[in-house]
């Protein structure tokens, strides 16, 4: 059995994204954007998201439109749909995710957005089983 304290796990990591359990249908991960960072526009295209704010403020883009997220708020994201988190507040901006099917390397850390960037251009961030 996994169990996580999932706020404290995820308030407690300095790390951009930290992958806590990959299993063969999702992947949970917890991630840290810092004030004025993002996550990045993205688009996965066969894997579902969800989001779940523990701390700070931000502004959700999907699918164009865009809302004001904080603590307690949930995002979902359908496979296929464009796609960015940006931290609008002036404390970092925690949360969790879990990406049905897995989207990134099993124990996967990556401490800035920037690693997280170069480790997926460079196909160091594959999923199992991709």
């Amino acid at each position: 059995m996994e169990h996580y304290t999932i706020a404290t796990v995820a308030e407690k990591s300095p790390d951009f994204r930290r992958v806590l359990w990959t299993g063969k249908h999702t992947q949970l991960v917890i991630m840290t954007i810092p004030p004025g960072g993002e996550i990045g526009e993205e688009v996965h295209e066969d894997t579902d998201q969800i989001l779940t704010f523990v701390s700070g403020t931000g502004e959700a883009q999907v699918s164009g439109q865009k809302r004001q997220v904080a603590q307690g708020d949930l995002v979902v994201v359908p496979a296929g749909r464009k796609h960015n988190f940006v931290n609008t507040g002036p404390n970092p901006l925690v949360l969790y995710t879990v990406y049905g099917p897995p989207e990134h390397a099993d124990q996967a850390v990556h401490q800035t957005k920037e690693e997280a960037d170069a480790l997926e251009e460079a196909g160091k961030d594959e999923p199992p089983n991709s």
